[in-house]
């Protein structure tokens, strides 16, 4: 699983590391930005949440993220990126993976000073990528998903990486510190 704030890199890293390692990227994110555009049912339930800058509630996420891990190419192995963003959702992931006989091998945090990631989602131009929202989702990614560097550092988890240097350094580093 990639951890990170918004910005922080984990889109990027993620395909990367889905090729190097052959296993899916499992962006919810990704998937629930795809919905809204496509104008699903999925996409209306989320579509005024994702706009404030606001977390997707819990149970419409792992009815997500449950049939995603389902899927035949994501058997063998996963990627995660933006999913768990809080401890129950932690917790969730832990139930919907019990479930289907898995467990995480590793968590990845990708650091990035705050000044940085304010610059590269701005840089984005992404339509929802505004100071007021980017700002907002970097609070709320401290006060609902910080504590879940805690939470996988206890369970002897949690891999700390600097995301703050060129792509294919961030890799490497990834990798090294998943032993590979």
């Amino acid at each position: 699983m990639l951890l990170g704030a918004p910005g922080s890199g984990k889109g990027t890293q993620a395909e990367l590391l889905a090729r190097t390692l052959g296993v899916p990227a499992i962006s919810t994110g990704e998937m629930l930005r795809l919905a809204v555009t496509e104008g699903t049912s999925l996409g209306e339930r989320v579509k005024g949440t994702m706009a404030a800058g606001a977390l997707v509630d819990d149970e419409l996420m792992a009815e997500v993220v449950r049939a995603r891990l389902g899927s035949a190419d994501a058997l063998s192995g996963f990627l995660l990126d933006g999913y768990p963003r809080t401890k129950q959702q932690a917790f969730t992931l832990d139930e919907l993976l019990e479930e289907q006989g898995r467990r995480l091998s590793s968590v990845v945090l990708l650091e990035v000073p705050e000044s940085v990631l304010v610059k590269r989602a701005l840089a984005r131009r992404r339509e929802d990528d505004v100071e007021s929202i980017v700002l907002e989702r970097l609070r709320v990614f401290r006060d609902k998903t910080e504590p879940l560097v805690e939470h996988y550092g206890r369970r002897g988890l949690l891999r700390k990486v600097d995301g703050n240097r060129e792509i294919g350094e961030v890799t490497a580093g990834i990798l090294q510190a998943l032993g590979k």
